[in-house]
């Protein structure tokens, strides 16, 4: 059995009967996790093995554990800060801020991978241009340059630890003020003025070697009328032709406000696969899950499925290995400074 294109989420602490029957549907790729699925990182150990155990190959398992006001599993884990604290200590001291960059991508992928997870959805490539709330300090900079350096520390990071990176939300959510959870927003900008600086990051990541990118549930009016992540102009001829990307297209949650556009659940999934994503997200609502999967049930893409197995995990050590590791007692008092951050409240658990 292949990886399906559908991402799932899980009730609670561990699998359900209905959840382990629900995972063995042929459209099911891979498992979102959220906080109310984190007791302990012994449980979440437990449960990650429970998925993975569920069929070969193994499902993908990610969740939304970027630092700062999106970290989904905390009492256990290292506080990690906000993209933008990275983007702080770069301007005094660039040097220092690359390589806690670079230790905080670690410190984030390393514990994450300890217990089983394969991936998280991060690090966000937007700018933060003082006009999106809900990126804020999600974001390492408004300027492109410094996002770029420091995302490539970032992903040196989670490469070393053996977890691949996301790079969201591409071509750009900095530039609206309107949050897609709960509403659709529009960006007025040209092709040319995001070429210019909202797409440098994504465009260099995809050059190093990025293995994963979630679209934005933004319309561009201006270069397109669709939403950028049921667009084939922004995935197939933007992102895949254009800047040559080769890796997974994740789409972002179809249960998001702005993803209404596109029509119901089972359209929803459809157009964003013919647009071009390779894996979709349907979370906290499982009748629609159940309608997407249904929809799905004989779709196959095989060029999708060779992208998604490079998402898998490696070099999984144990959290001992881990705390014995000097890096990690470096990253927890370099980073510990970070006063604890107020988690982002978006009404719904939601992926970001």
């Amino acid at each position: 059995m292949s990886l399906g294109p559908v991402m799932i989420d899980l009730e609670g602490l561990e699998m359900t009967p209905d959840d382990q029957e629900l995972l063995k549907h042929p459209a099911v790729g891979g498992v979102i996790l959220f906080s109310r699925n984190y007791q302990s990182m012994e449980q979440l150990n437990q449960l990650c093995a429970d998925i993975h155990g569920a069929r070969t190959p193994q499902l993908l398992i990610a969740v939304d554990h970027e630092g700062g006001r999106v970290q989904r599993f905390r009492q256990g884990f290292s506080e990690l800060p906000p993209a933008a604290w990275y983007g702080e200590q770069y301007r005094k001291h660039p040097e220092q801020g690359l390589k806690l960059t670079e230790l905080g991508g670690w410190l984030m992928a390393s514990e994450l991978r300890a217990c089983g997870v394969d991936f998280s959805f991060a690090p966000v490539l937007d700018l933060g241009l003082g006009i999106s709330e809900v990126i804020g300090d999600r974001a390492f900079s408004a300027n492109p340059d410094e996002v770029t350096r420091l995302a490539h520390a970032w992903m040196q990071g989670c490469h070393e630890a053996g977890m691949a990176v996301v790079g969201k939300h591409f071509p750009g959510h900095g530039g609206v003020a309107a949050d897609s959870h709960l509403a659709l927003p529009i960006d007025q900008r040209r092709f040319e003025d995001l070429k210019m600086e909202d797409l440098r990051p994504f465009e260099s990541m995809i050059e190093a070697g990025m293995e994963a990118i979630m679209p934005a549930h933004v319309i561009y009016q201006h270069i397109d009328k669709g939403l950028a992540g049921f667009s084939g102009f922004w995935l197939k001829q933007v992102l895949r032709q254009q800047l040559g990307f080769q890796g997974v297209i994740f789409s972002d949650d179809l249960d998001m406000a702005a993803a209404s556009e596109a029509g119901n659940y089972a359209d929803r999934a459809m157009v964003a696969l013919e647009a071009g994503c390779d894996m979709i997200l349907v979370c906290n609502n499982r009748p629609a899950a159940i309608q997407v999967l249904e929809s799905l049930k004989s779709y196959n893409d095989p060029a999708a499925h060779v992208r998604l197995v490079r998402m898998h995990g490696r070099k999984q050590r144990s959290l001992q290995q881990i705390h014995l590791d000097s890096r990690w007692k470096q990253a927890v008092n370099q980073l510990s400074v970070i006063p604890q951050e107020t988690p982002l409240n978006l009404g719904l658990d939601h992926d970001d």
